[in-house]
């Protein structure tokens, strides 16, 4: 891992803060190929209003929002978000784990999946649920424990419109 990391929870007004900069991080996923709920070409303006979303959720209490920053700023980030329904107060889902490609290879995604279990743990949430459809995230998540649960054909589009499928995980902790 790369020693110039550092991960941090942003609360309400930090996440709002930062919009800018993890609008950069979702733009550079998208426009390299991630399926990552967004289509190409993807207006910043679109990736703007996607974190203030976001943020709003943080001052609710709906989410908690995780960034790794390196010494060029934030790098990476990854979504908890425990806005469940009433008979599920023990889990959450871990979404939107997006690493800038400036800084792949460092360390930092497996950095925000241990810290966003940290994190449920520490809000009471014992169930993490994931999905994804990248095959490269699919190493990551089963090499930390999780535990694959099935493969949807056809569940999404990557952002140049083809079809893919998606893998669903979850994680007890």
């Amino acid at each position: 891992m790369n020693t110039g990391l550092s991960v941090r929870t942003l609360a309400g007004e930090e996440a709002h803060a930062c919009i800018s900069q993890l609008a950069d991080v979702l733009l550079d996923c998208v426009e390299g190929g991630a399926s990552v709920s967004f289509m190409l070409p993807m207006a910043r303006e679109t990736a703007v209003d996607f974190w203030r979303k976001v943020a709003d959720g943080v001052a609710r209490g709906e989410r908690t929002l995780l960034v790794a920053e390196d010494g060029e700023g934030i790098a990476g980030t990854v979504q908890l978000i425990t806005d469940m329904p009433e008979n599920q107060p023990h889990r959450a889902d871990v979404a939107k784990l997006l690493v800038h490609r400036r800084a792949r290879g460092a360390g930092i995604a497996r950095a925000l999946m241990e810290s966003v279990e940290e994190a449920a743990r520490g809000q009471g949430r014992r169930v993490l649920v994931l999905d994804t459809a990248s095959p490269t995230a699919e190493r990551l998540y089963e090499r930390l424990g999780w535990q694959r649960v099935g493969v949807v054909p056809d569940y999404a589009c990557m952002p140049d419109g083809a079809l893919c499928a998606t893998s669903f995980y979850y994680k007890h902790v």
